[in-house]
């Protein structure tokens, strides 16, 4: 007779639920990715811009995904929503740079002393803000739990790439495609 065998029990069910969190999480990330470039269309007006806003966030998610790979840090119930949720906190500070920065070009009529501008007035506040989130998460490296200490620590080195893409790439990207148009004001 013919016998009926499956493999079952908690360690089955466990990479069963880490298959499912994988497959959509790809597919959360994109969406992500879709609903932000179309929430910065809506809010600047301008697919430029838009395009010119994600990099920043895409780079952050790609960054901490990649050193993951690179350090052989399984996927889990912890690491898998760290891109995803990288991007939803770090987006903000895309947010409010770029929307100083479009608010205060007319009055500068020029992209690098605009970036000056903006860097030392809500440059400031998003330092500290992301300063604040990446001192929150990093307290997780004090717990027992590995994963959680992991996740704790990708999610910090996510925040600082994020960080820094909208105070550094975020200008350059501006500097060089000039999405507001031309300058009408030399630099000083």
């Amino acid at each position: 007779a013919e016998e009926d065998v499956r493999i079952s029990g908690i360690l089955v069910m466990y990479n069963n639920v880490l298959q499912s969190l994988f497959q959509s999480q790809i597919l959360t990330l994109g969406v992500v990715m879709l609903a932000i470039m179309l929430m910065f269309l809506t809010l600047f007006r301008s697919f430029s811009i838009a395009v010119l806003c994600i990099i920043p966030n895409a780079i952050a998610a790609a960054f901490v995904l990649g050193i993951m790979g690179w350090l052989n840090i399984p996927l889990d119930i912890m690491t898998i929503t760290i891109a995803a949720i990288s991007v939803g906190i770090g987006v903000d500070n895309t947010i409010h740079y770029m929307h100083r920065f479009k608010r205060e070009f007319p009055r500068f009529g020029n992209y690098r002393q605009t970036m000056f501008f903006c860097h030392n007035s809500i440059g400031r506040a998003m330092y500290f803000t992301s300063m604040t989130i990446v001192a929150g998460f990093s307290i997780l490296a004090l717990s027992n739990f590995i994963p959680t200490i992991v996740f704790g620590l990708l999610t910090s080195l996510a925040m600082l790439v994020a960080l820094t893409g909208s105070l550094t790439l975020l200008p350059q990207l501006l500097i060089t495609f000039k999405p507001l148009g031309i300058e009408t004001h030399t630099s000083s």
